[in-house]
């Protein structure tokens, strides 16, 4: 084994033991792997109090490191081959493999947690749920069951896959798929029963899709320079500019949910649960001094040639790491303090007391706060408009109408998340489907028209290093792949805009995803993705792999938009209510009556149809009248080239024209001529 190797095994050990370490002090000091005795309640035994955490543990830096290795096959390190034949290069395929043994033992942890988890929910040894029929039985009907179910499967194909993926774009996708995967574990933990459940979720999700790309990237990157492998200043600068946003996403998810389960300032130092989100939070200041040392001082000794610095204070900033997710783990294990007051039904499903009678001014007035459409809104805005600012520092331009078209949906998407729509959308149909129909038709226009990926290829800047792929060469190789050719072709694009809508409201899916937070957040983000799509196809503005002529355009409108009107109809005409167990868990007393509120709704969907019709009909008649004006001027420069001394007559198409013109009537004259007696 080389000392590069030898001083790679001894920092990922002592990575684990403060992990293990700092683990075993939470689970102590929080209290949860305490006998606790409860009359006519079976005890797991301390085999799965121990082993429940310490699989989670497992578990959490595994899938991290999974992440971290797929991230440095596919972004940190640069791609070979150039644009035609892009390929890994020989460190990257290694991580590739790596990634897969990495994501096979990810998969027995999550297996381990999986059983300890029915355990401690049964209360029975771990052994007797080996051996007996309790885990087959409880896997789907527990939400931590089905998740951990759901986690082993993907992360067994993440490990099968990376054996064989050599493309970057390959690579890519099982990232993607293990990004996914981080998700479902702790989304049913505290924060699916947290009093604003929500925010609480969303906060989660943000937290663990931020953490393991950090943790993760650091440890790979800690054994590249411990390995003494070749492109490391790129790989570490790589991941410091991803390091800086993962480490504000993460520190403004965890300030959010730590509000979410605290609402108390007191409850930080009076509690269990309080004390260790504490020292959660210190630990969270003591890496954000890491990255700023790195900034500082690691990173420009590996521009000079010395990697030692850098290796040695990023394997003291992994260990800190592992440290402080062994600390969330057994924060994840401590319960939070019960609420004060007993919480009503409606606010267990909803995660707010059911609002006063709905009116107009309460729809504008009543703000409901939505941390993922409210970090959507704040993104998107903010990269449309630095993508501006650049371009108007580096002088070039940018038509004023665009930006304002993107804000306006971007205010259109906050007029219906952020106020009184949002509240009472999950309460009442009528407003749901009124806040469908902006996300699904109104949002997606003004999105649209402002030329987003026209943008982001005029202000990203083409990679360094020759052949390698940065954010503008990868914006470029989707818009040209395959799968884009495939879903936004017009025929497919309308199909999902138009099919996606019945199927959803007219299946069970409805109500699935209104019971569930996350169902229906991927039910609005479908909103607003496939009426994006449609848009994109329709009117065009951005490049896109197959374009309508303007006539073609019009008609797919005139054939589309009657399909929501039939869809508004046959809601207004059915006799039975959709989704009837959710709206009658949460059926206002000030309300009217299910259906007749269904009813409106579908008169919503009905006349709604209008509006964006009027909309793209005036955007269509604009970019016809300027695509016409362009031709022309494009013909009058040929004509003017063509008049020039040595200029070729054949560019100048008018004159052509009018050549051939006069050649036919000349034909035909000598056609008459000798036709004469």
């Amino acid at each position: 084994m080389s000392s590069g190797a030898r001083n790679a095994c001894a920092a990922g050990v002592a990575a684990l033991a403060a992990s293990a370490a700092v683990l075993v002090a939470g689970l102590v000091l929080g209290g949860s792997v305490t006998e606790k005795v409860i009359p006519g309640l079976g005890d797991a035994g301390a085999l799965t109090r121990w082993g429940l955490p310490f699989s989670r543990t497992a578990m959490d830096l595994l899938s991290a490191l999974t992440v971290g290795a797929l991230l440095a096959a596919a972004a940190f390190l640069p791609v070979e081959g150039g644009r035609g034949a892009a390929r890994l290069s020989k460190d990257a395929v290694g991580y590739l493999h790596a990634a897969s043994w990495i994501a096979a033992a990810w998969a027995a942890a999550a297996a381990a947690t999986l059983v300890f988890t029915v355990a401690d929910v049964l209360g029975q040894p771990a052994g007797e749920v080996l051996t007996g029929s309790e885990l087959s039985s409880y896997v789907g009907s527990l939400p931590q069951g089905t998740a951990l179910m759901i986690v082993v499967l993907l992360a067994v194909v993440v490990a099968l896959l990376a054996r064989t993926t050599t493309t970057p774009a390959a690579a890519f996708g099982l990232l993607a798929m293990a990004g996914i995967a981080l998700l479902p574990a702790p989304l049913t933990g505290h924060s699916a029963s947290a009093a604003n459940h929500s925010t609480a979720v969303t906060g989660v999700a943000l937290h663990v899709a931020a953490v393991a790309p950090w943790v993760g990237g650091l440890a790979i990157v800690c054994v590249h320079a411990l390995l003494r492998r070749d492109r490391l200043p790129v790989m570490a600068e790589r991941f410091s500019r991803m390091a800086l946003w993962c480490y504000l996403t993460v520190g403004v998810s965890g300030l959010v949910n730590v509000i979410a389960r605290l609402p108390d300032p007191v409850e930080l130092v009076e509690t269990n649960y309080g004390r260790l989100a504490l020292g959660k939070i210190i630990a969270f200041g003591v890496l954000g001094w890491f990255g700023l040392w790195h900034r500082n001082r690691t990173l420009p000794a590996l521009d000079a040639g010395k990697p030692r610095a850098f290796a040695r204070f990023a394997s003291v900033e992994a260990a800190v790491m592992a440290a402080t997710m062994g600390l969330a783990v057994a924060l994840a294990r401590t319960a939070p303090p019960a609420p004060t007051a007993p919480e009503s039904a409606i606010k267990s499903l909803l995660g707010y007391d059911m609002p006063a009678e709905v009116t107009p001014l309460r729809l504008l007035t009543l703000w409901q706060f939505d941390l993922f459409f409210a970090a959507l809104i704040a993104v998107l805005g903010g990269l449309y408009l630095a993508a501006v600012v650049r371009l108007r520092r580096r002088g070039d331009s940018w038509p004023a109408g665009r930006t304002a078209s993107w804000l306006l949906g971007l205010v259109t998407i906050l007029a219906v998340t952020q106020t009184g729509v949002a509240k009472y959308a999950p309460i009442l149909f009528s407003v749901h489907m009124a806040q469908h129909m902006v996300l699904n038709m109104l949002t997606p226009i003004f999105l649209v028209v402002g030329a987003p990926v026209t943008l982001a290829l005029r202000a990203l800047k083409p990679a360094r290093a020759r052949g390698d792929r940065g954010p503008r060469e990868w914006l470029t190789a989707m818009l040209h792949s395959r799968y884009l050719a495939v879903i936004a072709h017009p025929a497919v694009a309308t199909v999902i805009f138009v099919a996606s809508t019945f199927a959803l409201y007219f299946t069970p899916l409805f109500e699935s995803a209104m019971r569930n937070h996350l169902g229906h957040i991927a039910m609005m983000v479908h909103f607003l993705a496939s009426g994006s799509l449609f848009f994109w196809v329709l009117l065009g503005v951005d490049p896109a792999p197959k374009k309508l002529p303007y006539p073609g355009r019009l008609l797919l409108l005139f054939v589309t938009m009657p399909f929501h009107a039939f869809f508004g109809i046959a809601l207004m005409n059915m006799s039975q209510a959709l989704a009837r167990g959710w709206y009658a868990s949460v059926d206002p007393p000030w309300g009217t009556t299910i259906l007749h509120d269904q009813h409106t709704g579908g008169a919503i969907a009905w006349a709604f149809g209008e509006v964006p019709t009027f909309i793209v009909l005036i955007v269509l008649a604009f970019q016809w009248y300027m695509h016409d004006q362009r031709q022309a001027r494009r013909l009058d420069r040929k004509a003017d080239r063509a008049a020039k001394p040595g200029g070729r007559a054949e560019d100048d198409e008018l004159a052509a024209y009018n050549a051939r013109l006069a050649k036919l009537a000349e034909r035909d004259k000598a056609a008459g001529e000798q036709g004469r007696p």
